[in-house]
């Protein structure tokens, strides 16, 4: 798990960079500025929305006494989806509003979930390295 971060940590940079340059080519070096801060911007308002709506449907399911495991995973989901969407970035960009976005969202979710089944069926309960 370690190796795939580290290497991840190494390509995605570096196809942001890429994507920033043939983009910055195709439409302008402004224009390409400008499209950043707008889908930063963007990600933020919409992952600070869809935040509120999974808190304000996780404190329903805690005052009838339910156990909010979805609401969980959304907030996992929506946290990481805007994480991505505050790095600059094309890739990131498109990654993060699809972990926003309440309709492709379950995706991801059934993927948290797996990773956490994982961890805790093996009894590792570090994601990075082995102990």
């Amino acid at each position: 798990m370690f190796r795939i971060i580290v290497i991840a940590l190494i390509l995605v940079p570096a196809i942001e960079i890429w994507g920033l340059f043939e983009m910055g080519k195709l439409i302008g070096g402004w224009q390409t500025f400008a499209l950043i801060v707008l889908t930063g911007f963007l990600g933020a308002w919409l992952a600070r929305r869809e935040g509120r709506k999974v808190w304000v449907y996780a404190r329903q399911q805690l005052s009838v006494g339910a156990i909010p495991t979805d609401s969980i995973l959304d907030g996992i989901a929506i946290f990481a989806g805007g994480l991505f969407l505050m790095s600059p970035g094309f890739l990131t960009d498109v990654l993060g509003f699809l972990m926003v976005f309440p309709v492709t969202r379950p995706i991801f979710k059934r993927w948290i979930l797996a990773i956490i089944r994982k961890r805790i069926g093996t009894g590792s309960y570090s994601f990075f390295w082995r102990e």
